[in-house]
């Protein structure tokens, strides 16, 4: 694979940031992984984006669409952004490891 389309920018766009929480731990045992994307992303660009980033082999997507929520901030009415999380499961034999960073 060639430097320039695994560092495509277009691909950094779509996945935002890995979702490191309590949650997403237990899943990564069962080699599924949870990332923020893009709110425009759809599966087969998530799919395409993550194999070529991360070399490894998708079998399934699911999408949540997180709503933001209602929170004050010093007395007044603010609200979170609304957010779209992937969690993505690999095939058997590729696993992902976030915490040592993008390969």
């Amino acid at each position: 694979m060639s430097i320039s389309k695994r560092y495509d920018p277009k691909y950094y766009d779509l996945i935002r940031k890995p979702i490191i929480t309590e949650k997403s731990t237990t899943l990564s045992e069962q080699n599924k992984f949870t990332f923020e994307v893009a709110r425009i992303a759809e599966k087969p660009a998530i799919k395409i984006a993550i194999e070529t980033i991360f070399d490894v082999k998708v079998s399934k997507i699911n999408i949540l669409n997180v709503k933001g929520k209602a929170k004050r901030f010093k007395g007044r009415l603010g609200r979170q952004s609304d957010t779209k999380k992937a969690i993505i499961t690999l095939e058997k034999e590729y696993t992902i490891d976030l915490t040592g960073g993008v390969k």
